[in-house]
């Protein structure tokens, strides 16, 4: 296992200004990828984006940031930054290549992708095709638990280092307003559905195990042995019950406000979690970080790192692999640019004082 970051230099990065990319995207997909992207529970989603929004930056200065560093420790290895992708489904959806392009994507920002068991694409091909590509398994436990064991050794058989265990969707949990033909259209869905199987998502998630209780997170961490992080927490008590029962690390997330209608939004909820667990694991976040700042505020608050999704999502849709990378690129050069400006050298020591809460109006966009 690598314990040295990878490069992040590229000849030729995609331009991409964060600031549009909700706009430039939605010319770049067609309407039922957009609308899937899109979508979410009530005003959840866009609660996320207004929970960073509402953080304020109070920067220090006098401080020699001559060299910074987005070095960040995950899970015994580094990234050279404190970024994953987090799994989003049905890449496809959003270019040809779809996981193909991501993975490429994240070998060359050196980033970790966390492939999503809805992938349209399976985690043999991501691996042949992009070996590069630092890579974590995202699973769902459906009712026949044999299924869910056998694509989480087939991830740990094609170099996945880490499980991400959703635990926030206990069957479907969509809206009746997303209609059927916007969301996989058809398309395969390799890493979850047997070949015989109806590939619809909605089927597939209504299969989704809801008796999963804490019980359960050791047994599935014994499948592989890997490292399990549970993903979909927004409670400080039910981040520390996952870790006594066995899990590694700890995901703040709501499911990019997809699921619970009024939804605390993630940056609220990161607080609770990290003092809950005590510096006992790495804590993980996502839900509505769309820029570098956000990612600094993340880190202020606790984070080891943020989990970027739909920004990644919609740089397909602009300009597939190229575009993905691009989105990240424009991310780890926000992130410098704002340490620099705040008087933060190391990603890896971001002072809680570096950030306040003042609720503003929401910006437009958000």
């Amino acid at each position: 296992m690598p314990t040295t970051p990878r490069a992040t230099a590229d000849p030729d990065p995609y331009p991409i200004d964060l600031s549009r990319l909700p706009e430039l995207a939605r010319h770049g997909l067609d309407g039922s990828a957009w609308e899937y992207v899109s979508s979410a529970a009530g005003d959840s989603a866009h609660a996320n984006a207004w929970g960073w929004h509402e953080l304020r930056l109070r920067p220090h200065v006098l401080r020699d940031v001559s060299t910074v560093s987005t070095v960040t420790p995950l899970l015994g290895t580094t990234s050279p930054l404190p970024i994953l992708i987090a799994p989003t489904a049905m890449h496809r959806l959003a270019c040809d290549d779809g996981e193909l392009a991501t993975a490429r994507a994240a070998s060359r920002a050196g980033v970790t992708y966390v492939v999503s068991t809805m992938a349209t694409t399976s985690i043999e091909d991501i691996a042949k095709e992009a070996p590069d590509a630092p890579r974590w398994m995202q699973a769902y436990v459906t009712r026949d638990r044999g299924r869910s064991r056998v694509m989480v050794e087939r991830a740990a058989a094609a170099g996945c280092t880490a499980v991400v265990l959703t635990v926030d969707s206990p069957g479907t949990s969509l809206e009746p307003s997303h209609q059927r033909q916007s969301l996989n259209g058809g398309l395969a869905l390799p890493n979850l559905a047997p070949d015989d199987a109806d590939p619809d998502v909605l089927t597939l998630a209504a299969d989704y195990a809801a008796d999963l209780t804490f019980d359960d997170l050791a047994e599935i961490r014994s499948w592989t042995g890997l490292p399990l992080v549970v993903k979909g927490v927004t409670r400080g008590d039910d981040a520390r019950r996952c870790l006594d029962a066995g899990a590694d690390a700890i995901a703040v997330s709501n499911h990019g406000g997809r699921q619970v209608p009024g939804c605390v939004p993630t940056a609220v909820a990161l607080d609770s979690v990290v003092e809950a667990v005590a510096g006992r694991c790495e804590v993980y976040v996502d839900g509505g970080l769309r820029s570098g700042a956000d990612v600094l505020k993340a880190l202020a608050l606790g984070a080891t790192a943020a989990m970027i999704g739909r920004p990644v999502w919609w740089g397909l849709g602009i300009a597939g692999e190229r575009g993905a990378h691009g989105v990240l690129h424009a991310f780890g050069q926000d992130l410098r640019r704002v340490m620099a400006l705040c008087g933060v050298a190391d990603a890896r020591d971001v002072p809680r004082d570096l950030v306040c809460r003042m609720p503003v109006p929401p910006a437009p966009g958000l």
